[in-house]
């Protein structure tokens, strides 16, 4: 018999006992119970995901002033401003936590975007991150020699991995020092530090004209772009354009949301836009532009690209997320003690609840292929590939580990 949430939430104050009595009738709005919850006013007892599960039952998603406040006094400004020095801080904020935060659920690939899974029963996440590796490396036919890009290469494993194994002359580029430690010191692990290289800059100093004369045959950005901002994200798809050689390739892997004319209607998608303010608040604060695919395609487009391929991706993005969630559960012991409860409920929440919402399509993600849009262009290089990766042979691909 399913239990109800009442039945896992333990009230430590009061307030929060009156707030999630039995019988109350009115539901509690669930980024009240999130607010609650990280901060100790109430425990969870019992099994978290059996109570994430059935959370709808108890909880709803309308927006509350809270709400308001951080949309007008936080969320507003940064997407507005996205300069050089509020990038860096927010960045920097987040990825240089300490990589013995992230290993603690990204596991020893230390990639923080979605794997790409054949049977999520049987593969490990390290399989799936190896395999979504090989899938972004095939889709851009990369060659012995050819100039890669990486433009927010994390902890620079897929920038390693191209140059390893596809013979790449791979640079990554991030703000955060610890990725760019970690980065460096795996390319020399993997033997390639004569043609790889992590360089700790904002992406403006590489792919502004006038910065650089380099040219890449191959570009990639994995979930990075949502970090430029709206505003802003136009002319970074611009810019990129003129990165590229006049025959070279553009991955660009995103988080989005699904494409919702009636979001402000009542209804079940209110819970996309709460999940989006909660991550935005918590988790990834000025990463505003996860957007519907519409948006991502058109800016491609104004920017004279080609989109040669879309996949939607977001379930795969679920079964990462399960992964990340397990790994976390498993570490609990050190993160209360290293980092304490706030990171570590904090981090619950996120990674559960974004199992879920990848799962239902409220958050999803594009995986895009592009190539200049230009007569000269070879499409006859696609004729034979397959370049969608759900019918790639993604069964024999390369195990980075050292």
């Amino acid at each position: 018999m399913s239990k109800h949430p009442l039945d896992f939430i333990e009230p430590k104050t009061p307030s929060a006992g009156r707030k999630y009595k039995a019988g109350g009738g009115k539901k509690v709005p669930f980024s009240e119970f999130v607010h609650d919850y990280v901060n100790g006013d109430v425990d969870i007892k019992g099994d978290f995901i059996e109570f994430m599960e059935c959370r709808s039952e108890y909880f709803d998603y309308r927006l509350t002033w809270k709400h308001i406040k951080f949309f007008f006094g936080r969320m507003i400004p940064e997407v507005v401003i996205h300069s050089k020095s509020q990038d860096e801080r927010i960045v920097r904020d987040h990825y240089d936590r300490g990589n013995d935060f992230f290993s603690s659920f990204l596991g020893p690939r230390m990639i923080y975007t979605s794997g790409f899974w054949n049977d999520p029963a049987t593969e490990t996440l390290e399989q799936a991150q190896d395999r979504k590796m090989t899938m972004v490396c095939d889709k851009l036919h990369m060659q012995p020699g050819h100039k890669h890009l990486d433009i927010g290469c994390g902890w620079g494993t897929l920038v390693a991995y191209a140059s390893k194994f596809y013979g790449t002359d791979s640079t990554g580029i991030t703000l955060a020092q610890d990725g760019t430690d970690h980065g460096n010191k795996q390319i020399a692990d993997h033997g390639v530090a004569d043609k790889a290289r992590i360089l700790r800059m904002d992406y403006r100093d590489m792919i502004t004209p006038g910065k650089n004369d380099l040219k890449f045959n191959a570009i990639t950005c994995l979930e990075m772009g949502e970090h430029v901002g709206l505003r802003k994200f136009p002319k970074f798809i611009k810019n990129i354009y003129d990165k590229l050689e006049e025959d070279g390739l553009f991955y660009i892997q995103q988080a989005g949301l699904r494409a919702n004319p009636g979001l402000l209607a009542k209804g079940e998608h209110w819970e996309d836009l709460v999940w989006g303010l909660f991550m935005n608040q918590y988790i990834f604060s000025g990463a505003d532009a996860s957007t519907p695919l519409a948006f991502l395609v058109k800016c491609l487009q104004n920017a004279n690209f080609e989109v040669q391929s879309v996949e939607n991706i977001g379930i795969h993005y679920s079964h990462t997320m399960t992964c990340w969630y397990h790994n976390w559960e498993s570490n609990k012991e050190y993160i209360l003690k290293t980092y304490g409860e706030w990171w570590y409920r904090i981090w619950r929440v996120f990674l559960y609840w974004s199992v879920i919402v990848a799962r239902q399509g409220s958050s999803t993600c594009w995986s895009i292929v592009a190539h200049k849009n230009l007569n000269s262009v070879d499409r006859n290089r696609y004729i034979g590939r397959v370049n969608l990766g759900e019918r790639m042979d993604l069964n024999s691909v390369k195990e980075f580990a050292v």
